[in-house]
């Protein structure tokens, strides 16, 4: 048996890394043609010919060329409900919820032109929007519970849960939102703490109900 594992788990990373290679180059592809030529004048034909690959392989990787760049923002929602989990018990939730928000706008206003173009690409494409608004109401579903869990409350008959959580994802998304249109010009961080700093007296509130 152990025989059999050390022989076979090499072709398993090979064939995985080899995946990752195709993907990351799919998603290179995409980044520089959409960055140069705008979202709805690249095809998924153009993509899969700069990345050196078929048509058919792009479709193995992605089932669309919204997929190549929505799939960017795939932990997102995992990552928001860890830090969350990972907040001090008794924190309040104005507080766990910043914290919290602010990890993926670190992740998502990384250092460099790529993550701004990214994320202007998300927010200024009806298509690309549509899809990011797609995963925040699934992040708004898991932040929901958590929050529940933290707080004692039953998400299926409180509201704070639900309604916190949707707060705190629209701050997320007015972050990006204020930081992409000036370029990146604002540090994000600093927008992040203005925003709580408005929305945390109704984060605080009473809870339950």
């Amino acid at each position: 048996m152990y025989t059999e594992a050390v022989s076979t788990h090499p072709e398993v990373s090979l064939a995985q890394r080899k995946r990752q290679l195709v993907s990351d180059e799919l998603t290179s592809a995409a980044l520089r043609l959409l960055a140069r030529r705008g979202f709805d004048a690249v095809t998924a034909d153009e993509i899969a010919a700069v990345a050196g690959v078929s048509k058919r392989t792009f479709f193995r990787y992605f089932a669309s060329k919204e997929d190549v760049v929505i799939h960017l923002l795939a932990d997102v929602g995992t990552d928001m409900r860890t830090e969350l989990a990972s907040r001090p018990v008794g924190e309040p939730p104005s507080v766990a919820l910043r914290h919290t928000v602010w990890v993926s706008v670190n992740a998502c206003a990384g250092p460099g032109q790529q993550a701004l173009r990214v994320t202007q690409l998300i927010l200024e494409s009806p298509a690309l929007h549509a899809r990011f608004l797609e995963r925040q109401a699934q992040w708004g579903g898991e932040l929901a519970e958590e929050l529940a869990h933290r707080l004692g409350l039953d998400p299926r008959t409180d509201l704070y849960p639900q309604l916190a959580a949707r707060i705190a994802l629209s701050a997320f998304g007015a972050v990006l939102q204020r930081w992409s249109a000036g370029d990146g010009a604002e540090d994000p961080a600093a927008l992040t703490d203005r925003v709580f700093a408005v929305i945390a007296p109704a984060l605080d509130a009473v809870r339950g109900g």
